[in-house]
């Protein structure tokens, strides 16, 4: 299907799966080392038996409250996810977590559904969620609507890209949870239109993402206004000395509890798109995205700059193209996200902001037109596509 723009790679040295010389990246503030192509291609994963966790349990058999229990049925869960099994009694029992585990595992669900029973069981519990991109805070407020509904618990989403006024106006009416980016919770702090002191319940999601963002310093901000007693959920891929930092002042006596990464997926295709010398790369990708079958496209990129010039001229090549980056404003990403996720649009273009946390379904196709910084990344990015027992295909270009 591929072939007219793939080509073995036969001429690469060494075995470490990292070469080339460094480059660093303005976007990103990290080194960035070239990943060896071979690393983007798995063709084989359908023909290998994947072992998928199957819960011994059901939601109704937590210790929450019945409507609570109706809404996760109403939204179509039944048995929990590994994290979920493991995490939700713990949390239920008012333990402080450390939770390591991928996004995709259910971990927004595990710490949701058990601190909404707990406000909802005490009206004066205030919840604190933070989380690295706007995106992210949307999607848990949105999933927020879903396993609150009918318990008149509210929420609001204090986010960067939008008019402080409305959530400012929102935190005096003490909202049962606030779900927001380090950034601006810092500045409604700083502004004395939030205050701390009332959130007994705090959950930093997606630690390692905000280490990288360059939020250690606001997170820290954050916690140091945190009453001294405090349930405290702490959740991301990965835990090193950075994220250390952030977990020596944040938790007390916790549980820990590792979810192992699941392979990629048994259902995404991997592979490589070769450019040759005589084709430009978007002649490439334009000769993809006319075949059968690309129905709901997420392209990634590197740059915000590259990526706006690759959603322009795939729309005057007559594409029907949205794009989110951090040049965007919050209300134009989410309406460009809004159209993918309704099939407004076909195409999606991104930087990262959009590899993680994001619930998209039916991608059909994930394309890495720059390559990812890491392979973490590469992992996260191709994780758009494949959801929910679907097939899906990722294809990362080479030149």
């Amino acid at each position: 299907m591929y072939r007219s723009h793939h080509r073995k790679f036969n001429n690469y040295r060494g075995n470490n799966p990292y070469g080339g010389r460094p480059r660093f990246n303005s976007n990103t503030k990290r080194q960035i080392k070239k990943l060896d192509p071979n690393l983007f291609i798995n063709k084989s994963l359908d023909n290998q038996p994947q072992i998928k966790y199957v819960s011994r349990i059901q939601f109704s058999d937590f210790l929450i409250e019945e409507k609570l229990k109706r809404n996760i049925e109403e939204r179509g869960y039944s048995n929990p996810t590994e994290i979920q099994e493991k995490a939700m009694p713990e949390i239920l029992l008012g333990r402080d977590i450390i939770g390591i585990a991928n996004t995709g595992t259910g971990k927004t669900g595990a710490f949701l559904i058990t601190l909404i029973n707990k406000a909802f069981l005490d009206r004066n519990q205030r919840v604190l969620i933070v989380v690295p991109t706007r995106e992210l805070a949307v999607q848990i407020e949105e999933e927020f609507k879903i396993f609150a509904r009918g318990t008149d618990l509210r929420a609001i989403a204090a986010i960067g890209g939008v008019n402080m006024r409305h959530q400012i106006y929102g935190l005096r009416h003490r909202p049962h949870f606030v779900i927001g980016t380090p950034g601006r919770l810092k500045d409604l702090i700083d502004r004395r239109d939030l205050n701390l002191s009332i959130f007994q319940n705090i959950v930093l999601d997606e630690v390692d993402r905000m280490v990288d963002f360059g939020f250690i310093h606001d997170m820290k901000y954050i916690i140091s206004h945190l009453p001294k007693v405090r349930q405290s959920l702490f959740f991301s891929a990965t835990v090193d000395n950075k994220t250390n930092e952030i977990l020596k002042d944040f938790v007390t006596n916790p549980v820990t509890i590792k979810v192992e990464q699941e392979n990629v997926s048994g259902n995404i295709h991997q592979d490589i798109i070769r450019v040759s010398g005589n084709q430009s790369k978007i002649d490439a990708l334009h000769d993809l995205l006319i075949q059968p079958g690309f129905n709901k496209v997420l392209i990634f990129g590197r740059t915000k700059w590259g990526m706006e010039k690759l959603s322009k001229s795939l729309g005057e090549r007559g594409f029907q193209t949205a794009s989110i980056h951090g040049n965007k404003s919050q209300n134009q990403r989410q309406r460009a996200l809004d159209g993918f996720k309704n099939n407004g649009v076909k195409i999606l273009i991104a930087t990262d902001v959009a590899s993680r946390g994001l619930d998209i379904d039916d991608v059909t196709h994930v394309i890495n037109y720059d390559a990812p910084v890491s392979y973490e990344d590469y992992i996260h990015r191709i994780g758009r596509t494949g959801r929910a027992g679907k097939k899906g295909i990722a294809l990362t270009f080479v030149e």
